[in-house]
Order: structure tokens, then sequence, then C-alpha cells
């Protein structure tokens, strides 16, 4: 059985609760509160409202993530992925959608949009150091290491 935290949300329809498509998912898919379709045409970028309102525990974060058959079907998928939503944030959810497909794509009222996942957060202590310790990688950057 997997861990469960429980996280407060607020929503007006028992229809927006965030769900598991299976037993073993790691992401909750979320779903389009809207009344009327949006399109987004090919390279547009939309902000889709979720309804949903969250009190995220301290030392946790939600995390929105594309929805897979949409971005193999598609093309659309969540344009700052993985979104981060902090645990002291309460207002609404939405959700930022691209298309990267060829041809418009339209949101319909409660279609599934995107999937959220609840993380654990650890943060940083950031310490200023003169010099750092060397690793084989060194400063080799972008695909440095190839492609085979």
């Amino acid at each position: 059985m997997q861990k469960e935290i429980e996280v407060p949300i607020k929503f007006e329809t028992e229809d927006q609760l965030p769900f598991y498509g299976s037993d073993e998912a790691a992401g909750a898919d979320v779903k389009a509160n809207i009344t009327e379709d949006i399109e987004i045409a090919p390279g547009e970028v939309k902000l889709i409202p979720t309804g949903l309102f969250f009190a995220t525990p301290k030392g946790y974060e939600i995390q929105v993530r594309p929805r897979s058959g949409l971005a193999l079907k598609h093309g659309i998928t969540v344009l700052n992925t993985p979104g981060t939503i902090d645990s002291d944030y309460r207002g609404e959810l939405s959700v930022i959608l691209i298309n990267h497909g060829k041809t418009p794509f339209v949101v319909t009222p409660k279609m599934r949009i995107a999937q959220i996942i609840l993380a654990s957060v650890l943060r940083a202590n950031f310490v200023k150091t003169d010099e750092l310790l060397t690793s084989k990688r060194g400063e080799g950057g972008f695909g440095h290491t190839g492609t085979h």
C-alpha cells in the first residue's frame, strides 16, 4: 500500500476532485473547470482553470505535469513542466497548456488536462565557496557526452 498524506482541497462540485486512474498511479488527473470550449492553436499558450484550491502541507509541493496521451496524440503539454504549487499558495490551480501539434486542439469542459503529484521538498542551505570539488565531468555542458 502506498503512503497517503491528507491534503485539504476546496472545490465546488465532486466531479472536480482529482483522481488516480489506477491503483498504482503516481499522478492524479485534474480537469478543466470551464463552461465553454477553449481552442489552442498550434504554437499557442492558454491558461486553463481547474477550480481547485489546495492547502498543501508544509514540506510538500504539488507538481503539475502533462498527461502522456495528450502529449503523444495531440502535442499538448504543460509549458512549465513540472509546474510547482508551493505549500503556502492558496490561489486556484490553473494549468499552462501549449499546443506543439500541427492542428488546433480544443479543451472541453471537464476534460482531463494534466496530472498532479504530491512531492516532499528538501530545501538547500546554499554555502559560498571559492573552490568546488573536481569531478570526472568537470565543466562539460550540453551534449558533451554525445548521443550514442
